[in-house]
């Protein structure tokens, strides 16, 4: 046959389409097409291990890792059966958790297979971030005591350190609140939301709520139950109507109440804390989850929590959350009456520490407000997986 024949012969038989070599293997298609088994889908969803044993198990891994360290440092003298209240012994205190915080959260990034950035610490700038944070811990607490001291509520002495001392319990105190910042928002900012977030619902977190509501009524030697009553209770309606509009951010906001009321109990074990404090301990955890929505990480939560505690601690002497420190830059007493001047809980059991709550929402809302549609990775997700 001539080649053109051929070639014209050629054209008009139906195309014979090849197979394609697929681009994944046997087993992979078998886990594609396999229905998991009911024991399966107990602990695993569409993004791993569902959220609430990835919470049971970094918090337990946390709490043995604690005692383990703690036996340790017992063991060796670093910390006694009691501890003061100076800076250098709240330093090796909180140095436990802050150690085992790491390993845990490392070992659930290998389990999770993800980075430990991912826990709601990969955003953009964040050494800024954190700079801006402490910066306006310093201010927001200065606002606080300015304003009680004009009323009243505050009064100074006229003891300050000198030089030399001042910058260094200045120091210490804050590496002490940087870790202590570190510590917290680690457990309730950064992998306690970034976790619930991604796997929590409406019906989940009021479960949740009613826990942390018994456990503070129940519990004994709880301090200021009822900021934990009022958190729960200022949370319900706002999340019900995300849940019931089917809101794509309701896990966030969801995660945020529940990890706010657990920060708010975590604060009724200070000794001297009043139900202000307690539930300003929960506003300004909220306030932490709205910087979190806002800024893309949690950096400017740390800076802030640990400028805050500085501040009122070392820098004005005040109690902070019922803590009176040793060794600070100036020395004020609360006056009058406590429900104005905070009385031992400090300035943030005041409740004029709740303007202040809603001023630094606001601030948040004007200096991040392009950050408002973007959230993070978490919040990306439905509110039905677990």
């Amino acid at each position: 046959m001539e080649p053109e024949l051929q070639r014209r012969e050629d054209e008009t038989r139906p195309a014979q389409h090849s197979v394609p070599e697929p681009d994944h293997k046997f087993g992979d298609t078998l886990r594609q097409t396999r229905e998991p088994d009911w024991i399966e889908r107990i602990f695993v969803g569409p993004q791993g291990l569902r959220a609430g044993w990835s919470i049971l198990l970094f918090y337990g891994m946390y709490y043995v890792f604690r005692v383990v360290l703690g036996t340790i440092f017992f063991s060796t003298g670093l910390v006694g059966e009691t501890m003061d209240d100076s800076a250098g012994a709240i330093l090796i205190e909180d140095l436990i958790p802050f150690l085992a915080l790491l390993p845990s959260a490392g070992l659930m990034a290998l389990l999770e297979g993800r980075r430990i950035s991912s826990y709601n610490l990969s955003g953009p700038k964040r050494a800024r971030r954190l700079a801006m944070g402490a910066g306006a811990g310093f201010v927001a607490l200065s606002l606080l005591v300015a304003v009680l001291t004009a009323g009243g509520w505050l009064r100074f002495d006229h003891t300050i350190l000198p030089a030399r001392q001042a910058m260094r319990f200045g120091i210490i105190w804050g590496c002490a609140f940087l870790v202590v910042g570190s510590v917290e928002e680690g457990l309730f900012r950064c992998y306690g939301l970034f976790t619930l977030a991604r796997g929590i619902n409406f019906w989940w977190a009021l479960a949740a709520e009613a826990v942390i509501c018994v456990d503070a009524f129940v519990a004994t030697g709880r301090n200021g139950a009822w900021g934990v009553y009022l958190a729960a209770a200022l949370g319900l309606f706002p999340c019900l109507i995300l849940h019931r509009k089917r809101a794509a951010s309701s896990a966030f906001w969801q995660a945020a109440w529940v990890t706010s009321s657990v920060f708010g109990l975590y604060h009724t074990q200070n000794t001297g804390e009043n139900w202000i404090g307690v539930f300003a301990a929960a506003g300004i955890g909220f306030v932490f989850c709205l910087s979190v929505r806002l800024t893309g990480s949690a950096m400017w939560a740390i800076g802030f929590h640990a400028a805050w505690d500085w501040t009122e601690t070392f820098f004005y002497g005040t109690a902070d959350s019922g803590l009176q420190g040793q060794g600070h830059l100036l020395t004020s007493n609360p006056a009058g009456s406590p429900i104005w001047s905070g009385g031992a809980d400090g300035p943030e059991g005041s409740l004029l520490v709740l303007g202040v709550i809603l001023l630094l929402s606001l601030l948040l809302l004007v200096l991040y407000r392009r950050g408002w549609r973007a959230a993070p990775s978490a919040t990306r997700t439905a509110n039905d997986q677990q």
